[in-house]
């Protein structure tokens, strides 16, 4: 433990006893993996997961998590400093650019290894019509106001999460089944839009299945990558749908894995380097 801070505390203001302690910022399917993994396979390592609770419901492992903001970077910093976190583990969705930011900050303010896990974002085959754009609102532009679908109405399958849905007022003309997890608020719709909240991992049939009820001609999405919503872009394809593709945001510059596997052996190598009976 660094000789400047304090007894580290667990979430009830206990002492922590020594090991390896790992702030995992989750949110992900392969966070939720990766702390599966240290709470069966390293009782040693004492971590915590916490979660932004942008999720009403989110599935919660069987650890110690905390739920809502630090505060900004100021915030975070103080928190791994007063719980003498040695590792960070940023395992937030890839598109939680802010929270990536503000992680990376606070680390490099207290001197905190940090490793940004991030599954590979999807690529188009040959056979794929994406079309890229670089944001949420370009994509509702284009839907807007590009001539391939300006002056046509299109019913529109949209899946970039119930918080970003406004801009699409913009693309009024269209029809818009919206799926997410959670229930959107109402005025934060386009007109003209059916909500269905499903939680994921979802499947081909039942993909092709609800596109071809409701008629889809353009899918919305945000290349997420993974496999649990991968069938609706394996649905588009066969049916030769459309897709306006949002890309990722630019990722901070940080040791990156792309699986919990990776990341678990990047935290024995920072256990390695930093306690003797980890």
């Amino acid at each position: 433990m660094p000789a400047a801070f304090p007894p580290p505390l667990n979430e009830k203001g206990n002492t922590v006893q020594p090991g390896l302690r790992v702030l995992v910022l989750g949110g992900t399917t392969e966070a939720s993996t990766l702390c599966r993994k240290l709470v069966t396979g390293w009782p040693a390592c004492h971590a915590v997961l916490s979660l932004a609770g942008a999720t009403r419901q989110p599935h919660l492992p069987d650890m110690t998590t905390r739920i809502g903001g630090f505060g900004g970077v100021q915030g975070l910093t103080d928190w791994l400093r007063h719980n003498a976190i040695h590792a960070v583990v940023d395992a937030t969705h890839p598109f939680a650019a802010q929270m990536s930011q503000h992680a990376a900050a606070a680390c490099a303010a207290a001197c905190v290894p940090l490793l940004r896990l991030e599954r590979p974002g999807w690529k188009a085959t040959p056979h794929d019509d994406w079309l890229m754009v670089p944001s949420i609102t370009d994509a509702a532009s284009t839907l807007a106001h590009a001539s391939r679908w300006k002056t046509h109405p299109q019913s529109v399958f949209l899946t970039t999460g119930r918080k970003e849905t406004r801009p699409f007022k913009e693309a009024a003309q269209h029809h818009y089944l919206f799926r997410s997890i959670d229930q959107p608020e109402a005025a934060d719709l386009p007109p003209h839009t059916q909500v269905i909240c499903a939680r994921g991992p979802f499947d081909l049939a039942a993909e092709l299945q609800l596109m071809r009820v409701h008629n889809i001609t353009v899918l919305v999405t945000k290349n997420s990558g993974g496999v649990a919503t991968y069938p609706k872009l394996e649905a588009a394809r066969m049916l030769g749908i459309p897709v306006i593709m949002i890309a990722r945001p630019t990722g901070q510059d940080t040791p990156h894995a792309e699986d919990a596997a990776a990341a678990l052996a990047w935290l024995h190598q920072c256990a390695s380097s930093t306690l003797r009976d980890v």
